[in-house]
This record gives structure tokens, C-alpha cells and sequence, in this order.
């Protein structure tokens, strides 16, 4: 099975989520507000952003964040 790496960056307030390896990025592209998709160099999808992923009334969460996920 593939890695599926989450991040949250409490400072810039974005999630970010890999399918593939961040090194190989070389392509972002917006595709809706505050959501950006990263590819590689071939325009294969290898992760994407949220960009003011938490509103400011919401505490940023301490230790883990559970994620669920289904590999199609």
C-alpha cells in the first residue's frame, strides 16, 4: 500500500495532503478557493492544499488528527 502523508501547518493555517513525493513537485494549480492541487513534472496529481483550512472561531487541534481515507 502507498503512504498517505497529512500535514497541518498551525502557522499557515494549511493542510496538506501527499499521495505521491512532495520532492517531485513542480506544478500547483488552484483549482477552487483555498484548494490547490500539486503534480509532478508528467501533470500526475501527487497531492493537494487547503489552504485556511481551520476558520478562526476553531482551535487548531493538539497532538493527532484523525483522518479516514478509501484507496478506490
Amino acid at each position: 500500500m502507498d503512504k498517505v502523508r497529512v500535514y497541518y501547518d498551525r502557522t499557515g493555517n494549511t493542510l496538506s495532503v501527499w499521495f505521491g513525493d512532495p520532492q517531485k513537485e513542480a506544478i500547483c494549480e488552484e483549482i477552487a478557493d483555498d484548494v490547490i492541487l500539486v503534480k509532478d513534472r508528467r501533470g500526475h496529481v501527487i497531492g493537494f492544499e487547503r489552504l485556511n483550512y481551520l476558520s478562526k472561531r476553531q482551535k487548531a487541534p493538539k497532538g493527532h488528527i484523525p483522518v479516514e481515507f478509501e484507496v478506490i
